[in-house]
């Protein structure tokens, strides 16, 4: 088989790793990818949004399945482009993305399914989420409605904060057209959870919990980011817990959107908020998580390719989805200044140590080749990952990997799964 992979980051390397260990595939592609994945695939410069290029390239080369990694494309509707040209994709059609695309859509359909979720309004102008401010309690969480790159979301203690929220998203247009609508939603307390499932339509597959840290320094203070580093299994997570999101959350949400009239096929992100009164769902994405992904498919014991054709073909009943009975945590080595202003260009040192390593990976994020090295080229550049068999192990083996490379303004959270510890 010919496989392409759209996307850069992490997730994409650890999708692009997973493709590798199939028997049934020969060859990788990646567009545009980067330097990590340029190891195991032939990267081609086409951006992900690039949809007319990206079917004309899969139709020339005749790609047998093309695995769609990122947001954007699949909430424009890459699948459905992929799909009329007679080519096979995995990951769900635009109708079926807004899932992830607008929290407005996904949290009016849990409130119309019954499916636990945090109290909303939804507001298509300032004027009217101010007045409904005025009425609030506090904390507060507003939510620009569209994709903001995993930081569209603000935490307000007071009135006044929430005022500068709702003139930062819907005026300012800080996220840009993403702001055009907001949820303004309450500030739900406890553990947060993140389960990824594979989805054909009607049967979901859940894979294991992961974890995910998004602050950008120690002891979750500083901006949100995309994600600084995560770990599997979550051991909040309790057999309880999962009992309960498959009765009311995993199969109600596939059923909900098939009742929709937007079948969902690919992977649905659950992000779970654990509450006294119960789990709750505090967002969905309509792909696999970065870094959440660096820590699960590295677990995941099947061929990927077996799994996603099942999903396409709507057979995932027929498939055992299995584990291995470990741990991993991933550390991210971003840029200093990361995720507000940093250098790109400097060289990365030391990438050789993990050759060879069984259960450590090295997942570029924002990586490139200049000159024949490979240098940083984004905020988050690596995702260090390891494995053991535990947690605690694990975090110490992704802690003494960091420690294998090295690039100037090199920096990282010092407390991925400190959680643990607590458990």
């Amino acid at each position: 088989m010919k496989v392409l992979i759209v996307g850069s980051g992490g997730r994409e390397h650890a999708i692009a790793t997973s493709v590798a260990k199939s028997p049934k595939v020969d060859k990788i592609y990646c567009a545009p990818g980067n330097a990590g994945i340029g190891m195991i695939a032939e990267c081609v410069p086409i951006g992900a949004m690039e949809f007319d290029k990206i079917v004309a390239f899969a139709k020339e080369k005749a790609i047998d399945l093309t695995i769609v990694g990122m947001d954007d494309p699949l909430v424009g509707g890459l699948i459905d482009e992929l799909e009329k040209a007679g080519l096979r994709a995995f990951g769900p059609r635009k109708n079926a993305a807004i899932l992830e695309g607008s929290k407005a859509f996904s949290k009016d359909l849990m409130k119309k399914y019954n499916i636990p979720t945090a109290a909303y309004e939804n507001f298509d102008n300032a004027e009217d989420a101010i007045g409904y401010l005025e009425t609030s309690q506090f904390p507060i969480v507003l939510k620009a409605d569209g994709l903001a790159l995993g930081k569209g979301v603000l935490i307000c203690n007071t009135l006044e904060e929430a005022r500068k929220g709702v003139k930062s998203i819907m005026l300012d247009k800080q996220f840009g057209t993403a702001g055009n609508r907001m949820v303004i939603e309450e500030f739900m307390t406890g553990r947060e959870v993140s389960v990824l499932s594979y989805v054909d339509g009607k049967t979901i597959k859940t894979m294991t919990s992961a974890q995910d840290h998004k602050r950008a320094k120690d002891g979750d203070q500083g901006l949100n980011t995309g994600g600084m580093g995560t770990f599997s299994p979550s051991p909040f997570y309790t057999a309880e817990v999962d009992e309960f999101c498959k009765k009311y959350i995993y199969q109600a949400t596939v059923d909900a959107m098939a009742a929709e009239g937007r079948e969902f096929k690919g992977i649905i992100f659950f992000g779970l908020m654990l509450t006294e009164k119960g789990p709750k769902v505090l967002e969905y994405n309509a792909r696999f998580g970065d870094p959440e992904a660096q820590v699960v498919l590295p677990r995941m014991k099947n061929d990927i390719i077996e799994v996603m054709e099942a999903c396409i073909d709507g057979r995932l009943d027929e498939i055992d989805l299995q584990f291995e009975d470990n741990a991993a945590v991933c550390v991210v080595l971003a840029s200093e200044g990361y995720p507000v202003k940093y250098d790109k260009g400097l060289e990365i040192r030391g990438l050789e140590n993990f050759e060879g390593k069984d259960g450590y990976y090295c997942f570029h994020a924002g990586t490139t080749l200049k000159n024949g090295k490979i240098v940083t080229n984004g905020g988050r550049v690596l995702g260090v990952t390891a494995k053991g068999a535990n947690l605690k192990e694990a975090r110490a083996n992704a802690y003494a990997a960091t420690e294998w490379i090295d690039f100037d303004n090199k920096y990282m959270r010092h407390d991925i799964g400190k959680a643990i510890d607590e458990a």
